[in-house]
């Protein structure tokens, strides 16, 4: 695993921003050229005020998380080396914290503000189905995600609206919050009957969830078309989960099931490797992949969606030893992660390709639909029907359009 780096740079608002990385001299470039974090590139020009290394990534990384949580005050003394005052620091910033959410809370209660929680869409470039046998995986969150506001009213009952990419509502129901809180299923349509089990999860991983006299309004919103396979599933159960204050990986292991690496984008605004172990545990590592060849990256809609957990049962039939391909993946993901040319990635691709096909045997996409085509192309998520991941050197729009396929988006417009 490659060392890391975790750094604090002054923005020239004054403000701070903490990040870690495992290329620190590209990663400050990226800041100062506006191609960095979201916070940085609006408030340039930046400069680094604090640096830590690490033999590990993963350790960086949990410092990072550790630092953000901390008080500007606190941050100002570990950039002044001022390790002494740490501990008090943090007990004082505990104190402000505490009272501020008693404040916050009291406020809430007088005049009631919605609520909304985001949650990131999801791309998995490579471990698709070995993931859940363990594979080193590399997931993308993107640009495209769902939302959930929350506005509180004075009637028992929950009032679930939910509007697709376009603004149009394509599901609305009301529940009371008392057959929510009985378990009882109203035998409705198969939309209603499964947000409505959704909800009672989350309500007896969290009793104090829904058990208010008053009711909600509820809506969700999707930034892209229910069929692209994005996540839909997953950032609902994220949002739903924030919402309730419950684990959503156990929210969705109760519900829709899968590794998890999507409820893992939802959460975060970076690239990361994902890893599931034998016990169910998830090794989260937020990453800076940021291809210099990703104006040749292109992702294609096949618009032919496929059911991800027939798929992953159909995975799970095969009895195979799968130890060799699990050790394949392992080994193109982390190429992937320092891949510096097109070609490369390339190669990384088609090999992919071929140890997936070989384990559920099914013909690689390329193969199948598009064999003049002259680039790579690899599959992503369940084989044969969502995004396909599309390497170009000239823009592929006339050659895909005349097959039929007319959803392209570059990497930049899809990745976050």
């Amino acid at each position: 695993m490659p060392k890391g780096f975790v750094y604090i740079l002054e923005c020239c608002d004054g403000s701070f921003y903490t990040g870690s990385t495992i290329d620190i001299e590209k990663r400050i470039t990226d800041h100062k050229n506006g191609k960095g974090a979201n916070h940085t590139k609006k408030r340039l020009p930046i400069k680094l005020v604090y640096l830590e290394e690490f033999k590990r990534i993963d350790d960086a990384f949990y410092r990072e998380k550790q630092i953000q949580g901390w008080s500007r005050i606190k941050k100002q003394a570990l950039i002044e080396q001022k390790q002494d005052k740490l501990p008090n620091l943090s007990i004082a910033y505990r104190d402000i914290n505490n009272n501020l959410k008693v404040s916050s809370s009291t406020s809430d209660t007088k005049n009631p503000k919605p609520k909304k929680y985001i949650s990131n869409g999801k791309l998995l470039l490579t471990g698709e189905y070995v993931v859940l046998d363990g594979a080193l995986s590399l997931a993308i969150p993107t640009t495209y995600g769902q939302s959930l506001e929350v506005t509180s009213i004075d009637e028992p009952k929950l009032k679930w609206k939910s509007l697709d990419f376009e603004n149009h509502v394509w599901f609305d129901d009301i529940f009371t919050l008392q057959e929510i809180a009985t378990g009882f299923v109203n035998l409705r349509n198969d939309t209603s009957n499964k947000l409505l089990q959704i909800l009672q999860i989350a309500k007896k991983l969290n009793p104090e969830f829904l058990n208010t006299p008053s009711g909600f309004e509820v809506t969700s919103m999707l930034d892209f078309p229910q069929n692209w396979g994005l996540g839909s599933s997953s950032t609902l159960i994220n949002n739903i989960a924030n919402w309730a204050k419950v684990d959503a990986y156990k929210l969705l292991e109760l519900t829709f099931g899968g590794s998890g690496y999507d409820i893992a984008c939802a959460q975060h605004d970076k690239a990361l490797t994902y890893l599931l172990s034998a016990k169910n545990e998830k090794d989260i590592i937020e990453i800076d992949f940021n291809p210099t060849f990703k104006e040749s990256l292109y992702f294609v809609h096949l618009n032919k969606k496929q059911d991800s957990r027939q798929g992953i049962a159909q995975y799970k039939a095969n009895t195979k030893d799968k130890s060799q391909v699990i050790k394949g993946i392992n080994n193109i993901t982390s190429k992937m992660l320092t891949c510096s040319n097109l070609s490369d990635f390339e190669i990384l691709l088609y090999t992919h390709e071929q140890l997936i096909s070989s384990i559920i045997h099914q013909v690689p996409v390329k193969e199948k639909l598009f064999p003049d085509f002259n680039g790579s192309i690899k599959s992503l998520g369940a084989w044969g029907g969502d995004f396909v991941l599309v390497t170009s050197e000239v823009n592929p729009n006339s050659y895909f359009n005349s097959k039929g396929y007319h959803t392209i988006i570059t990497y930049s417009d899809m990745i976050k």
